[in-house]
């Protein structure tokens, strides 16, 4: 699924291609998406200029001179920039096409991705609304994650991907954090000390930071705006390394499933 890196890679790579731009056509192949495209979904769209794109948790917000075109990719999404009229493949459901003569396709395989527009403040979309704030925010800190570990018998891993206690931080890159911050996915999040809380607030920003800067990371299905893969697999040092020899110790790399997800970690440097 794509997480936060790939999403925010998305938006790095079409803020540059769609922003000041009008949209001129809007051919649909398939509407039954996650929720089908409403019968109004192009007209409202096309004739618009395109403000800006920005990003909250997972979704992709293209704000447009009417509205806001809300995005999700779903567990096997993509969008790709390709010229106009670029003969379709399959599992290619939208393209946005632009008075440039350029294209944002949407591809899905899967269909669990979707696409809504909202003529009102984003914010307040069913969404949005209730989404716990960004890891890269400044209300995102050691103090706030302390506060919210507290009492706690979670596993420390099931609590950090919980979008109602911070946003975008998906399985990858969970297994990830704690392996750098050095905690047991396994750990009660009521039992961390507040030194291990700040730790693990400095080790999610890092991760993120550091997928992000080579475009997310590709396992199946993800791929960025021009098509090739995100390159973090290479940098990852617990996640699906089932019995390979830590990067750090040499132990071999355990694995278990956490609310039914798989959860990866070295026993010799996590506690």
């Amino acid at each position: 699924m794509p997480e936060l890196p790939e999403v925010e890679t998305t938006r790095r790579g079409l803020e540059p291609v769609m922003t000041g731009r009008k949209i001129t056509s809007i051919r649909v192949a398939e509407r039954r998406l996650r929720w089908p495209l409403p019968a109004d979904f192009e007209a409202a769209l096309v004739g618009r200029r395109v403000t800006g794109v920005g990003r909250r948790a997972k979704y992709l917000l293209v704000g447009t001179d009417a509205g806001t075109l809300l995005v999700h990719l779903g567990m096997s999404g993509s969008l790709r920039v390709l010229a106009a009229g670029t003969a379709r493949e399959a599992h290619d459901h939208v393209d946005i096409e632009l008075d440039s003569g350029r294209a944002v396709r949407f591809n899905d395989p899967r269909r669990f991705g979707s696409m809504h527009f909202i003529r009102g403040a984003p914010e307040h979309h069913r969404l949005l609304r209730s989404l716990a704030p960004e890891p890269f925010g400044a209300d995102f800190n050691a103090d706030y994650l302390w506060s919210r570990t507290r009492g706690r018998r979670v596993a420390i891993k099931l609590l950090i991907m919980n979008a109602a206690i911070v946003v975008g931080v998906g399985n990858i890159y969970a297994s990830e954090a704690l392996f750098r911050a050095r905690i047991s996915p396994r750990r009660a999040a009521g039992r961390l000390s507040r030194a291990e809380v700040a730790r693990l607030v400095g080790a999610i920003r890092r991760v993120l930071a550091a997928a992000i800067k080579v475009g997310g990371t590709t396992l199946r299905d993800y791929v960025r705006t021009d098509g090739s893969p995100g390159y973090f697999r290479q940098k990852l040092f617990v996640y699906e390394r089932t019995g390979a020899a830590c990067r750090v110790c040499r132990t071999p790399i355990r694995h278990a499933v956490q609310g039914q997800r798989s959860t990866y970690w070295c026993p010799s440097c996590q506690r």
